[in-house]
């Protein structure tokens, strides 16, 4: 029998991990918010809860469930995302394995924002989640939406049926639909008033050194080309057909927003800021797409 409580149980596993190799970057970025994050999940507490839970006994079964993951979070170096089978984006709770990157992306924001101030035209009525993964990003922005319909798309089948779970899960069956596609190819004419994308963007050199925890994610999800850019290159040269002449898109890009401005230095990108981390995120309204058409075409870049 353990008497072990909530608050003794976060400090070893805080201790733990201050003392292990692992990589913080898949939900949290410090190893007392990983150790909250695990204890709370496997004791079913809130994952907003307060100090007030402290106190609250963790039973004998807990605890094994604790240590087993907390081991395999240090020895496997497994993102914690992965081992719980859940992650938290924009404050809603999405299904998480390894068919898909563990979501994580600043677009969390934009979205609780109402994509304000980049975006002026009418309250968005077709939102497209491009690459979609999981689906966070999309079905995040129609749950904080809810008059508009959202397309997931994705090439990646395994990703496309986590996306569907999450669509179940989220209960969003009749707002949002997750489509395999080559970037635009299911879209079939459609407009949008919002393209949101979180596409692969991670250069050749950032790749081969990243931490071991990225390794348990999808490497198709994660490269695109010696310059992180190969499938950017192909939303830039495409998206306007695919905007309502007052729509927007907004792309993260990563460590890549360097490149990017090296390759179009005639194109006028609205690098976003946000109140809580995240970079390498640009947006161009529809008429910017249109009036630098030329400058974003492959052959002239």
């Amino acid at each position: 029998m353990t008497d072990m409580t909530v608050g003794q149980a976060i400090d070893h596993c805080h201790d733990a991990l201050l003392a292990s190799p692992v990589f913080y970057g898949h939900g949290t970025d410090n190893p007392w918010d990983e150790a909250v994050q695990l204890v709370l999940a496997v004791a079913d507490l809130p994952a907003d809860a307060d100090e007030s839970h402290l106190p609250h006994p963790v039973s004998d079964a807990q605890w094994r469930q604790i240590s087993q993951l907390l081991k395999r979070r240090i020895d496997e170096q497994i993102p914690l995302p992965y081992l719980l089978g859940r992650a938290w984006f924009a404050g809603l709770e999405f299904i998480c394995d390894h068919r898909a990157l563990v979501p994580r992306s600043p677009l969390a924001e934009l979205i609780l924002h109402d994509y304000q101030p980049w975006y002026s035209g009418p309250a968005p009525k077709r939102i497209l989640d491009l690459c979609c993964g999981g689906g966070c990003i999309g079905l995040a922005a129609a749950y904080y939406t809810p008059g508009a319909s959202v397309d997931l798309l994705d090439l990646d089948r395994d990703a496309l049926a986590l996306a569907k779970e999450n669509i179940d899960h989220m209960g969003l069956g009749n707002r949002v639909r997750a489509l395999e596609s080559d970037l635009f190819t299911a879209a079939d004419g459609q407009q949008y008033d919002l393209i949101l994308s979180n596409p692969p963007y991670v250069d050749a050199s950032d790749l081969a050194a990243m931490p071991v925890e990225f390794s348990h994610e999808p490497a198709i999800a994660l490269g695109s080309g010696a310059d992180g850019l190969d499938l950017t290159r192909q939303i830039l040269a495409q998206a306007a057909d695919f905007l309502t002449p007052s729509g927007l898109l907004v792309v993260e890009l990563g460590n890549s927003w360097p490149a990017l401005e090296r390759a179009y230095p005639r194109v006028p990108f609205t690098w976003l800021e946000f109140e809580h981390g995240g970079h390498g995120v640009f947006a161009l309204t529809a008429q910017e797409l249109q009036e630098y058409a030329a400058s974003l075409r492959p052959e002239s870049v």
